[in-house]
C-alpha cells in the first residue's frame, strides 16, 4: 500500500482522540484547543506552567545529503519515537510542519511514511490548524503595508528600489520570482520591482520558529529591515509603526500543533523553514515543549547534516538553550551507492566497491557531527534490495569512525522495525557529550562563512561576488556582523554545485547575496543558483492527486 492508504486504513480504525493523546503525557483538556477529534493546539498557560519541569534528553536525527534514491529521516525519526516507547520510554516527537511546494511538487507527502506516520496524514500535509496561511496572510499584510506608505507620502522616505521585503506564496511558483507591481497609474500606486519567496522561506517563518512567547515574536518582528531609505539607512518594521498588527495574525500560529503517530506517540508538528534557504528546524516552542512532555524528545533538522544540522546547533541551540545528547543520522545503501557513481537504474544491484565509495558521503557527516562533541550513531534505514554483505561493509566503515550502524526497518514495521536503532540511542543517551559551537559569532561575517566552509563542507574558501560584496560593507557598517550566518545553498552536494557528490574538496563557496534577518537573528548568505522561490518540476506530484464525491484523498504518496 502507498503511505497515504496506510494511513488511511489505520487513521479510520485505531486514532485515539487527541485528548487521550494529551493525557496520556500529562495534558489535560484545558491546555489544548482542538482543531477536529484528532488535531490540537498547546494553549500558552500549559506552555508556561511545563517550563518549570526538568528537560528530558534530546536526539537530533540528520541525515547524508538527499539523493533520487531515498533517505528517509522523517519516517526513521517517527519510528524511533515508536520505537522507544516499545522500550517503555516516555518519547515524544517534535516535527516540521510540510510545505505545499514538496507536497504538490516533488515529495508528495511529508509526514514520514508505511507504518512510520503521524497522522491524520492528510490534514498536516494540506492546510492543517492554519499556521501556513497564517504566515503567508502575514508575508502579505506587511508588503501590502509598505507599498501603502510610500502611496500616503512615504513620511520614512523610504527608497522603493531598496526595498527587501518580499511577498510569499506557499507553493513553488517560478513566474512570481521577479515581477513588477503598482502599474496602472497613480491611484494603482508606485511602481516598482517586487518578487515572492516560498513561505517557508521568509523572515516570518523563521521568527515563528524561533520566538519563545507572543512578546518575543513582538520584538523579534519589530526588527525586521523591510529596506532602506534614501540616505541607506534601514528601516524596519517598528518604524513603519505596524509590529502589533503582524504579530496578531500571528498569535495563533505561534502555538505548537499536536497530533500522533500510527502507534499513538505524541507528536508536536510546528514551522516548516526549508533548510536549503532557511535555518530548517522546527520551532523552538515545539522543542522546548517536547523537551517538557517526555523524558526523550526526537527532532529533526532539515536535508543533509551540512544545512539543517549545523544551522540547528549554531542557530537554534543558542536560542534553545540546550545541545542534543545523542544525533542520530540517516543514510540508505542505495543512496551511497549512488554517491558512489552507481547508475539509479542499477541501485538494486550488489556493489561494495561503489557502497565504498559513496560513503564518503557518511563519512563527512559523522565526522562533522563529531567535531560538536556530541555522540553519533547511524540508522541504515533498510531497502529490499540490500544485501548482507553491504549491510556489513557499511557497518565495519561506520565502526572504524567509532560508530555504530544500526538497520532500521521502521517503514514496513513501525516502532518494532526501529528497536535495535533505539536501544542504540539509549546507550548513546549515556555517553558523556562535551558540546562545542563551530565557531564564535563575535567573529566576522566572512570568517563565520569560511569556517563553514572548510571546516562543514570540506571546501577551500568563500568569495563574495556580485552586490555581496557592497552588501558585506553595509553589515559591517551597521554592526550586524556578530548574528551567526545562515548559509542558503543547494541541498544535493557538500559544495554549491548540485551535481558534486561524495565529499568533494578544494572547491569554492560562492556568495552572491546577503540578506540581513535581524529579527531571525542572522544573515542569509545566498550561494550557487540556489532560490527564495522554487519551480515545480515537469511531472509535479499534484499530476497523481485526486479526490473522490465522498471526500477521500489519493495521491499523497
Amino acid at each position: 500500500m502507498s503511505d497515504i492508504q496506510i494511513a488511511q486504513a489505520n487513521e479510520a480504525t485505531e486514532m485515539k482522540p487527541i485528548t487521550a493523546i494529551a493525557e496520556q503525557i500529562g495534558l489535560q483538556a484545558t491546555d489544548i484547543e482542538q482543531y477536529g477529534p484528532y488535531k490540537a493546539k498547546l494553549n500558552f498557560q500549559a506552555i508556561n506552567r511545563l517550563k518549570e519541569k526538568e528537560d528530558g534528553k534530546l536526539v537530533l536525527v540528520t541525515s547524508i545529503n538527499p539523493t533520487p534514491a531515498g533517505e528517509g529521516k522523517s519516517t526513521v525519526t517517527v519510528g524511533l519515537g515508536d520505537a522507544l516507547r516499545q522500550l517503555d520510554q516516555s518519547a515524544v516527537i517534535a516535527l516540521r510542519e510540510p510545505s505545499l511546494g514538496p507536497v504538490m511538487g516533488m515529495k508528495g507527502g511529508a509526514t514520514g511514511g508505511g507504518y512510520a506516520q503521524v497522522v491524520p496524514m492528510a490534514d498536516i500535509n494540506l492546510h492543517f490548524t492554519g499556521d501556513m496561511h497564517a504566515l503567508t496572510a502575514a508575508v502579505n499584510t506587511l508588503a501590502a503595508l509598505i507599498d501603502n506608505h510610500l502611496q500616503q507620502g512615504n513620511v520614512l522616505n523610504i527608497d522603493p528600489r531598496r526595498i527587501i521585503w518580499k511577498r510569499a506564496l506557499d507553493i513553488n511558483d517560478r513566474a512570481l520570482r521577479q515581477v513588477v507591481i503598482g502599474l496602472g497609474g497613480p491611484v494603482q500606486g508606485m511602481p516598482r520591482q517586487d518578487g515572492f519567496d516560498i513561505t517557508v522561506a521568509s523572515e516570518l517563518m523563521a521568527i515563528l520558529c524561533l520566538a519563545t512567547d507572543i512578546t518575543d515574536l513582538k520584538n523579534r518582528i519589530s526588527k525586521i529591515v523591510i529596506g532602506y531609505n534614501y540616505d541607506r539607512e534601514p528601516v524596519t518594521v517598528g518604524d513603519l509603526e505596524v509590529t502589533g498588527a503582524i504579530t496578531m495574525l500571528l498569535k495563533d500560529a505561534l502555538k505548537p500543533n499536536m497530533v500522533q503517530t500510527l502507534e499513538h506517540t505524541p507528536a508536536l508538528v510546528h514551522g516548516g523553514p526549508f533548510a536549503n534557504i532557511a535555518h530548517g528546524c522546527n520551532s523552538i516552542l515545539a522543542t522546548q515543549t517536547a523537551l517538557k512532555l517526555g523524558d526523550i524528545a526526537i527532532t529533526e533538522a532539515g536535508f543533509g547534516a551540512d544545512l539543517g544540522a549545523e544551522k540547528f546547533l549554531d542557530i537554534k541551540v543558542p536560542q534553545l538553550g540546550k545541545t542534543p545528547d545523542t544525533i542520530v543520522i540517516v543514510a540508505t545503501i542505495r543512496a551511497l551507492k549512488y554517491n558512489g557513481g552507481m547508475a539509479l537504474a542499477d541501485l538494486t544491484t550488489e556493489n561494495l566497491a561503489a557502497l565504498k565509495a559513496g560513503f564518503s558521503n557518511l563519512a563527512k557527516h559523522i565526522a562533522n557531527m563529531q567535531r560538536y562533541g556530541v555522540p553519533v550513531v547511524v540508522s541504515v534505514n533498510e531497502f529490499t534490495s540490500d544485501t548482507a554483505a553491504e549491510v556489513q561493509l557499511l557497518q565495519d566503515l561506520c565502526q572504524a569512525m567509532n560508530v555504530t550502524a544500526v538497520p532500521t526497518s521502521v517503514w514496513a514495521n513501525g516502532g518494532q522495525g526501529g528497536i535495535e536503532l533505539a536501544k542504540a540511542v539509549l546507550e548513546a543517551l549515556q555517553q558523556p557529550k562535551a558540546f562545542k559551537p563551530l565557531y564564535d559569532p563575535q567573529a566576522d561575517i566572512k570568517s563565520k562563512l569560511t569556517t563553514v566552509v572548510t571546516e562543514i563542507y570540506g571546501g577551500r574558501d568563500v568569495v563574495f561576488e556580485g552586490k555581496a560584496i557592497n552588501q558585506l560593507k553595509q553589515i559591517e557598517k551597521n554592526g550586524w556582523a556578530n548574528l551567526p550566518v545562515c548559509i542558503a545553498k543547494t541541498q544535493y552536494s557538500l559544495s554549491d554545485d548540485p551535481k558534486a557528490l561524495g565529499a568533494p574538496s578544494d572547491f569554492t563557496i560562492h556568495v552572491r547575496e546577503l540578506i540581513p534577518k535581524l529579527g531571525a537573528g542572522f544573515i542569509v548568505a545566498m550561494t550557487g543558483a540556489v532560490l527564495t522561490m522554487p519551480g515545480l518540476p515537469k511531472k509535479p506530484a499534484a499530476l497523481n492527486m485526486d479526490v473522490t464525491a465522498d471526500g477521500t484523498i489519493s495521491g499523497l504518496f
